[in-house]
């Protein structure tokens, strides 16, 4: 196994498991069903953000995967249609931001 083939592999397990975090952030807050499991994913997603504020918006990964390759597609370090990791960011920061406001909504009202 090459090393890109590595990456992808590994990459695309990482990103199988934020997008399981997000989904349960956002089914936990849409069911009302907010425990300490909802803020250890917030947690774990903010620190995500974090990491890819470090690297100018880039996964360490990809950046990783450009030593071993020279494709300009989208989804050259992982294996996702080329349209999901063009706008990979932008669906999962959408579902984050809302999964939060619904968070903040939910714990403003709960008990009134």
């Amino acid at each position: 196994m090459n090393m890109l083939t590595i990456i992808k592999l590994v990459h695309t397990c990482i990103w199988m498991f934020f997008n399981a975090i997000i989904i349960y952030l956002f089914y936990a807050t849409v069911s009302n069903n907010i425990g300490k499991w909802v803020f250890v994913c917030i947690g774990i997603i903010l620190t995500e953000g974090l990491i890819l504020l470090c690297f100018r918006g880039k996964c360490p990964l990809t950046l990783l995967a450009k030593r071993y390759g020279d494709s300009t597609k989208d989804n050259f370090d992982i294996w996702l249609p080329n349209w999901l990791a063009k706008y990979n960011k932008l669906i999962y920061t959408t579902l984050f931001a809302a999964s939060v406001i619904l968070l903040i909504w939910r714990l403003s009202t709960n008990g009134k």
